[in-house]
């Protein structure tokens, strides 16, 4: 279903019906191998099973699209939570293009059945799309007409098909041999090295510059044994998959939650040392160092910049801390706050995307810069990845530690770096290898 499907839309009603149950562990084992829809951390979280309808969208407006599609679609629909946590009730999994003129397609898919488990609790949903009656469009239906369209609804969720799969076996991680993709090592560093000419001349105070490998899948079910490597080497990340693009990121673009509002930035890196002094020599350097911390603080600003407007108080964490993931040590800072003008969820990502973080600063020439020096068409890469449920509240995170897993099997793995002006060619190309490591080895690498 895609967004230009209006008269569709008025015909049908989205019927939801959410129940608990009384346990789903472990959830990724029940998720579809072959197109699978995830969204967990530490164990907890949603999978979406089926497709009862897709929102599609692309070009500058590719967000704001899919919201007003999905504001109109919740604001229609039939929804019985008998849960009441976040990710129960009508939810859609969506990922977004990174760039206004990507090729790749936006997207927002609501599961036919969706399975989830957070703080001890667990629950199915069933979403379906049932007919209207005639009578619902029009002013002085009666009552035993309205009643009988109530009743076809109310049924229709619960006669989707799908049955609650039982977890399957665990099969070995698929072997995927990656090699360069569009810019080879070398252009690399000299594209890094011509942004820290442009910085230094002052065109610009920071920009992300990316590198891609590629493979081939020749499994078709071995997604599902990928995306729990993932999950168990990473498990305080946002393990995710949405259309073929799956990954586990650290980065918290935006959380809304009954008016609250929360996002993780990060920016500044070092790998994780050797042995336990030498870890926490790394961590302090990092901390300590001048140049993670000016790209720290430009990522945090334009955090704050584009929340700011939207929110009747923001905090941050009062200095970046380290965050530490197996294979890297982070500098993060935490924003929370309350919203001031209602936004959805979908409101803030497009406000907030694309981030300092992952982009650069100012926004509008790193965006130009990076098209320019980087080589290739991002994708889904370090963009808008996450659900949105029928309030507007919803999980999105930046899709890094990533790759997209196209209809043919090609492979496309990403990682970047914030380059600043003290950045070496040859440490930013030895930090992507270390941002690389969790994907690769997820795919037997």
């Amino acid at each position: 279903m895609n967004t230009d499907a209006a008269p569709e839309r008025s015909r049908s009603r989205l019927v939801v019906r959410t129940e608990p149950v009384d346990e789903l562990a472990p959830l990724i084992p029940r998720a579809d191998p072959r197109h699978p829809l995830l969204w967990m951390r530490r164990g907890e979280g949603i999978v979406g099973l089926g497709e009862t309808l897709r929102i599609e969208t692309s070009g500058v407006d590719r967000v704001a699209d899919a919201a007003a599609v999905w504001t109109e679609l919740s604001a229609d629909a039939d929804i019985d939570d008998r849960v009441g946590l976040p990710g129960t009730g009508l939810v859609a999994f969506g990922a977004f293009a990174f760039a206004d003129e990507s090729a790749s397609t936006s997207v927002l898919i609501v599961p036919e059945l969706v399975l989830g488990r957070r703080d001890g609790r667990a629950w199915v949903t069933r979403i379906a799309l049932a007919e209207r009656s005639v009578d619902d469009d029009h002013d002085g239906t009666d009552d035993d007409a309205a009643a009988t369209g109530a009743d076809g609804e109310a049924d229709a969720a619960a006669s989707v098909s799908l049955e609650i799969p039982e977890p399957a076996p665990r099969r070995r991680v698929p072997r995927v041999t990656f090699t360069p993709g569009a810019v080879p090592p070398e252009h690399y560093e000299a594209a890094v090295a011509e942004a820290v000419g442009r910085i230094d001349g002052g065109e610009l105070a920071k920009v992300v510059l990316a590198r891609e490998l590629v493979g081939e899948l020749h499994e078709e079910d071995g997604l599902r044994a990928t995306i729990h490597r993932l999950a168990e080497d990473y498990p305080d990340t946002w393990v995710f998959a949405v259309d073929g693009l799956i990954g586990a990121s650290p980065e918290t673009l935006v959380r809304v939650d009954h008016g609250t509002v929360s996002a993780r930035v990060l920016a500044g890196t070092t790998s994780r040392g050797a042995g336990e002094a030498s870890d926490r020599e790394r961590a302090v350097a990092l901390t300590e160092s001048a140049k993670d911390r000016a790209e720290h603080a430009l990522a945090v600003a334009s955090a704050v910049k584009r929340l700011e407007p939207h929110t009747a108080r923001l905090d941050a964490s009062p200095e970046p801390f380290t965050l530490q993931l197996p294979n890297l040590w982070h500098l993060a800072t935490d924003l929370k706050g309350t919203l001031g003008d209602g936004s959805s969820a979908l409101d803030l990502v497009r406000a907030v995307h694309p981030t300092a973080a992952v982009a650069g600063t100012p926004r509008r020439i790193a965006l130009s810069v990076l098209a320019e020096l980087e080589g290739f068409d991002r994708g889904r890469y370090a963009g808008p990845v996450g659900w949105v449920d029928g309030d507007g509240d919803g999980e999105w995170a930046i899709a890094l530690r990533c790759a997209q897993i196209d209809p043919d099997g090609t492979v496309r793995a990403y990682a970047g770096c914030g380059i600043v002006h003290d950045s070496v060619p040859a440490d930013e190309l030895a930090e992507t290898d270390m941002k690389f490591r969790p994907i690769v080895e997820a795919f037997g690498g």
